[in-house]
């Protein structure tokens, strides 16, 4: 499966070249304990592949186009809206196979469009999202939900709800401050919250597994693309991403839990492998 998607990539990577238009979208910035959370709203970070409809087309937030059928997008309005493909929980890597491929297909269906913000709507936050829950309640679509968000109230409140998340298999939370404007870009309005740190790493060498792993890959030895250490991951893969692991070369997202004195991180896990268009 690994090696059909980077099939599938290399050909998206060069219909880009021609047919990309980039989207200025906002990012959020990473929570810090401590800020006033009286005025912000909540919801599950879901771990999907970033969506973008213009209004005719749905994009990738680079701007690459993607080919849903159009059962699809039978209902999507004549304005943008941008969201979450998902295909629920622990599902990422097969959301990615369903979103690469050139053609249009039925697997679609096995995902649903979460919107989170009408780009360029005027108004605060509420007032944005409103617009997009007001379209589909005239227009519903089967293959689109409006998330929710709920107060965070408070700092024990916020941790509780994590907690909640991570033990059915969320990512984690996103949070948003209550009336404000979409501005492209890391904005300080929209924070990010995980109990565990994430970030990237080249496949130097795949190494042999043992007992329920023989004769397939154990673990991977990564490199930091900065500082150049070395260090191997060998939790997180699927059976599948052991048969067919990232190719030597890829760029892999791990999660960890802090740093040893050596600078290698702590009890680093494989989250997925990176995609351009993601």
């Amino acid at each position: 499966m690994m090696k059909k998607i980077i099939c599938l990539l290399v050909f998206i990577s060069c219909f880009s070249l021609q047919h990309a238009q980039a989207q200025e979208i906002m990012l959020p910035l990473v929570y810090e304990e401590g800020i006033d959370l009286s005025d912000w709203l909540m919801s599950e970070k879901l771990d999907g592949v970033r969506g973008y409809w213009d209004g005719q087309r749905l994009l990738s937030k680079n701007g690459i186009p993607f080919n849903p059928p159009q059962s699809f997008t039978k209902n999507f309005p004549d304005f943008e809206v941008e969201g979450e493909l998902w295909g629920g929980r622990g599902t990422f890597e097969k959301t990615v196979s369903i979103v690469m491929q050139k053609d249009a297909h039925i697997g679609w269906h096995e995902l649903k469009f979460a919107i989170f913000d009408v780009p360029k709507a005027t108004g605060g936050f509420e007032e944005r999202l409103n617009i997009a829950k007001m379209w589909f309640g005239r227009h519903p679509s089967e293959f689109v939900f409006v998330i929710e968000h709920k107060p965070a109230t408070s700092e024990e409140y916020l941790q509780n709800e994590l907690k909640m998340i991570e033990e059915v298999g969320g990512e984690g939370i996103i949070l948003r401050k209550s009336g404000s404007f979409y501005r492209p870009g890391r904005s300080k309005d929209v924070l990010k919250l995980k109990n565990y740190s994430d970030m990237e790493a080249v496949v130097i060498a795949h190494l042999g597994g043992e007992g329920r792993n023989g004769g397939r890959m154990g673990s991977l030895l990564v490199e930091l693309p900065l500082d150049k250490l070395r260090f191997k991951i060998g939790s997180g893969f699927s059976d599948a991403v052991r048969k067919n692991p990232p190719p030597v070369g890829t760029v892999i997202t791990f999660k960890y839990y802090g740093f040893y004195k050596s600078g290698i991180p702590k009890f680093p896990s494989y989250l997925h492998e990176n995609f351009n268009y993601e």
